[in-house]
């Protein structure tokens, strides 16, 4: 895993080099770039594939005090990476609150993106998402230390497959969501990050709304890849997002919930592959 100074903090992201198109990918709330692993393995064949981990709950360095950690920030700090690594041109993939931030993105003149992939995101009014975003926003109001204490539960695997928690994410993905959980229950700081990064989102929680309105005049091309069986974010916020898009697309991925990196990589990769128009060898 390689690491960057910017100007939040230290920034652990993957990179696989290559001369093929650039795919950025984008995590969400309480999550890393290992989110990413499986659809990595895959296309770093054809794509170089770069994931860094964004300081929103599973990140492994704390951030500078004065930090902005909220999502607008965390989107600033995207801006700010691709900017140090030289990145142009690239198309941003994101999935649960990383759609969110290559929606803010899109929204950026500034920023470098060619393409995007939105997948089974945060869109429109439903933010925080669902039952597990709620649960976790309420968690945030919290006391970093009694915050800490009530995530403890975490370390069961009942309680994380719970709806209130990843239940609803993923069918397949437990192992992933256990590590993601490590940072947050052994570093206070992480917790002291994660709890402010929460209680950002509490002080705006309608800003998608307005971000779909900007998103009418987003001129390039736009995959939106959606689990027909999402419970968290709703199906239906996919065929508008599609529809919303002057050069949108849309794809419906089977059996996987929101987390479609780790329910069903193959299938997502590709999509993208189809997107990119870069086949296998």
């Amino acid at each position: 895993m390689k690491k960057i100074e910017l100007s939040a903090g230290t920034i652990e992201y993957e990179d696989t080099g290559g001369s093929g198109p650039t795919l950025v990918l984008l995590h969400g709330l309480m999550m890393d770039a290992s989110l990413w692993d499986e659809l990595i393995s895959d296309l770093s064949a054809d794509h170089r594939c770069v994931a860094p981990t964004l300081p929103l709950g599973a990140h492994r360095h704390a951030m500078r005090p004065g930090a902005d950690l909220s999502l607008p920030g965390a989107a600033r700090l995207v801006a700010e990476f691709l900017d140090r690594l030289g990145l142009r041109d690239v198309t941003l993939v994101g999935n649960d609150t990383g759609g969110a931030l290559v929606q803010l993105l899109m929204c950026d003149d500034a920023a470098p993106v060619g393409r995007v992939v939105l997948a089974s995101c945060d869109a429109f009014d439903n933010f925080p998402p669902g039952l597990t975003g709620r649960t976790l926003v309420l968690a945030g109001k919290l006391p970093p230390r009694v915050f800490g204490l009530f995530m403890q539960q975490m370390r069961l695997r009942a309680v994380r497959r719970l709806p209130i928690a990843f239940g609803w994410l993923t069918k397949r993905g437990d192992a992933a969501t256990a590590r993601w959980m490590k940072p947050v229950l052994t570093q206070p700081e992480i917790r002291r990050d994660t709890v402010r990064t929460l209680r950002a989102v509490v002080s705006d929680t309608g800003f998608l709304v307005g971000v779909a309105e900007r998103l009418k005049g987003f001129d390039r091309p736009a995959l939106v890849v959606w689990a027909s069986e999402d419970r968290v974010m709703p199906p239906e916020h996919g065929r508008r997002l599609a529809e919303l898009l002057p050069y949108g697309q849309l794809a419906e991925v089977d059996d996987s919930y929101t987390l479609i990196p780790l329910d069903q990589p193959a299938r997502l990769a590709r999509l993208i592959r189809d997107f990119t128009g870069v086949g296998p060898g």
